[in-house]
């Protein structure tokens, strides 16, 4: 029983001879031969196995002790249960992200247009003589028309994803 026990209670914990030797400071011929039945430990070395495994002597000594099945169809069940929490989880913090960026975009883009319609059209001012100011103004002039004519278009896709998102999420 005790050779037995032993081979069990190493293979339930997941050591190898050579690993559960190390733990126990001796060498793993000692392990092999007490998984055999060739030789016993001693009383105190008993003692260091049942206090390494967490099991009285007796019961080291006693009964067979049975291995635990490691493809326990309820032990597979709750840990799929608890990577279909992470799933979703993951999945509601990713839809929040989603939804706080789109919400910043929309209201960026809001400000620059009300900003830009507030400014008028600064590049008139400028001085088209200097060079530098003449390819300035002209780029502003390019952005501000561009922009006049994107950003409702602009607002109006990421309002109706936005629209779509909350949806979704209610469902």
């Amino acid at each position: 029983m005790l050779k037995d026990n032993l081979k069990t209670l190493r293979k339930n914990k997941g050591l190898s001879q050579e690993e559960l030797s190390v733990q126990l400071n001796v060498v793993r011929q000692t392990i092999s031969k007490w998984e055999t039945g060739l030789s016993v430990p001693d009383a105190e070395m008993l003692i260091t196995i049942s206090e390494f495994f967490e099991t009285p002597v007796s019961e080291i000594l006693g009964e067979s002790i049975e291995e635990k099945e490691t493809n326990d169809l309820k032990v597979i069940s709750e840990k799929l249960e608890v990577i279909n929490e992470q799933l979703s989880t993951n999945q509601k913090q990713k839809r929040k992200r989603t939804i706080t960026y789109l919400i910043i975009a929309d209201i960026c883009i809001i400000i620059l247009f009300v900003s830009l319609a507030l400014l008028g059209s600064i590049y008139l001012s400028f001085d088209y003589n200097n060079p530098e100011w003449s390819v300035i103004g002209t780029l502003w002039h390019s952005f501000e028309w561009i922009f006049f004519r994107t950003a409702p278009l602009l607002i109006i896709i990421i309002t109706s994803i936005l629209v779509i998102l909350f949806i979704k999420r209610e469902k």
